[in-house]
């Protein structure tokens, strides 16, 4: 069965309108996984622990059972399942089948990478809660166990709606260090741990993974002391501090807490293992196992290549694959490298684009036919976000006359050039403005509201093209906000002299 997902391309931008819209999302399950527990489902020697112990290897699956089995209106008892195989319980065989029945069921293949990555990341959390806790607390090793594997469950729907926005987020937060506050807000128009809760408490997920997130936003000036008491190198004067403020201890030794230990440890170390991020949740975890730093961080670098071993699997990231690199290397967000440089068939097709441009007698009918061109030669040189910009000199607007990679809406953008500075010394004269990391700060600012709302990247090149000393034409382009590589850098330059020749050359035959 096919993933059936629609979803408005403007995502909500509140609380209700995204718990309508990721409540509808249906996750696809791996065919492989479908169809052992449809197998093993009708097999009458299976047990529902043998079938639950099936479907613990496909995230989705698990969510859609606990979820189905504590609906309000399915529910046989007031407190929601805790485990996998209560809600199987409580679903019997012949529903559980029927809830198979309504999923997609795709090759693991064709799942969307930003979901499959994130499931990876739950599965890494589970074997990470189980290794350190479930001994412990070996009574309660269910509820450790499903608790983490669901805690980001909220975030699968959403990563399979909208990708991008996740995968922008984890950019901008995880890897840029930018405000998580205001980076939520533009992109989702909640906060994500609001959000997450909301969905938790909606699905009726257990209780340990509500508890956790209320932790998250309600209880973080507890979570702040204890972090202070772990930061104590001295355990027994950990001990004393904590001994010291019972109230406190009993809040911090709750063993819900085991799951947000988890999922956080999970979630940090796809940074990489050297940073300020998993530190924090080592140092609190080492806290809650009242062990040592040294100790744990031993514990956590066994348990992920257990989960490697696991869960791994090809094009998607797991942690354990750093625990070879250098101590200090950190894993760069794919956006964060530059491109590969074009193939040499792109290059082919980029010198013969740019060699019709430069063809005489001019080979085009109008300037719109020309800027097609310019856009196919700078497509073919590795810019992947494109906007031409004719300069109407009547109205003094500069408007988009070629663009590629950028929503529709971007083609009636209109630019008052008087009302921008930038824009005017631009325009003055040919030239060309490249923004890098080290300048973004200076030169965002002062580009048009509109154009920097499309351009939200640290690397953009501005080219203001003329003829007869008259500027006629503004490019901009990116590589999809990835720093530039500079063979595409060098090409952009080549096309946009090519170009310039071409309006010349245009201009002087119609003149």
């Amino acid at each position: 069965m096919p993933i059936e997902t629609k979803v408005p391309a403007q995502a909500p931008r509140t609380l209700e309108a995204w718990v309508k819209l990721l409540e509808s999302v249906r996750i696809p399950v791996p065919k492989h996984s479908y169809d052992r527990v449809m197998a093993a489902i009708h097999d009458s020697r299976r047990s529902l622990r043998d079938i639950a112990e099936l479907m613990q290897d496909s995230p989705a699956l698990v969510l859609s059972v606990m979820r189905e089995a504590n609906h309000p209106t399915n529910a046989s008892q007031a407190e929601p399942a805790e485990s996998l195989e209560v809600a199987l319980n409580r679903l019997g065989l012949e529903r559980s089948e029927q809830l198979l029945k309504r999923l997609p069921s795709v090759p693991v293949e064709e799942i969307p990478p930003v979901l499959s990555q994130f499931q990876l990341i739950s599965q890494h959390a589970s074997q990470q809660a189980s290794g350190l806790f479930a001994s412990r607390l070996a009574r309660l090793w269910q509820e450790i166990h499903w608790g983490s594997l669901l805690f980001l469950s909220p975030l699968w729907p959403l990563a399979l709606a909208y990708p991008k926005l996740l995968d922008t987020w984890e950019l901008r937060v995880i890897h840029k260090g930018e405000d998580a506050a205001h980076v939520e807000e533009e992109l989702f128009g909640v906060r994500i741990m609001a959000l997450c809760q909301t969905m938790a408490e909606y699905w009726r997920l257990p209780q340990w993974v509500t508890q956790g997130y209320r932790l998250l936003l309600e209880e973080r000036e507890q979570l702040a002391q204890v972090l202070s008491i772990a930061r104590d190198e001295d355990l027994l004067s950990q001990q004393h501090r904590l001994d010291a403020e019972p109230g406190l201890r009993r809040w911090f030794n709750q063993p819900a807490n085991t799951v947000l230990l988890a999922n956080n440890l999970a979630l940090a170390a796809q940074v990489g293992w050297d940073n300020p991020h998993l530190l924090r949740w080592q140092l609190l975890t080492a806290l809650y196992l009242q062990t040592s730093l040294e100790d744990v961080q031993q514990q956590v670098h066994q348990q992920a290549a257990a989960s490697a071993r696991r869960h791994a699997r090809h094009a998607l990231f797991h942690p354990a694959e750093a625990l070879i690199w250098p101590w200090h290397q950190r894993r760069p967000h794919p956006d964060m490298l530059a491109p590969p440089p074009p193939s040499s068939d792109d290059l082919a097709r980029w010198r013969k684009l740019c060699q019709h441009l430069l063809a005489q007698p001019s080979p085009f009918t109008n300037t719109v036919h020309l800027a097609t061109q310019a856009l196919e030669a700078l497509q073919a040189c590795g810019m992947q976000r494109i906007l031409l910009l004719s300069l109407d000199k009547a109205s003094d607007y500069l408007r988009v006359q070629q663009l590629a990679g950028l929503p529709k809406e971007a083609g009636t953008m209109a630019l008052q050039v008087s009302q921008n500075k930038l824009l005017q010394k631009l325009l003055a004269q040919a030239g060309q403005l490249r923004i890098t990391p080290e300048n973004h700060t200076q030169f965002s600012a002062l580009l048009p509201a509109p154009l920097r709302a499309l351009f939200r990247s640290e690397h953009v090149l501005l080219r203001s093209l003329a003829v007869n000393d008259q500027v006629l034409m503004l490019m901009v382009a990116d590589q999809g906000c990835r720093p530039l590589a500079d063979i595409s850098v060098q090409a952009f330059g080549k096309t946009a002299q090519c170009t310039e020749r071409a309006l010349s050359v245009f201009a002087n035959r119609k003149g």
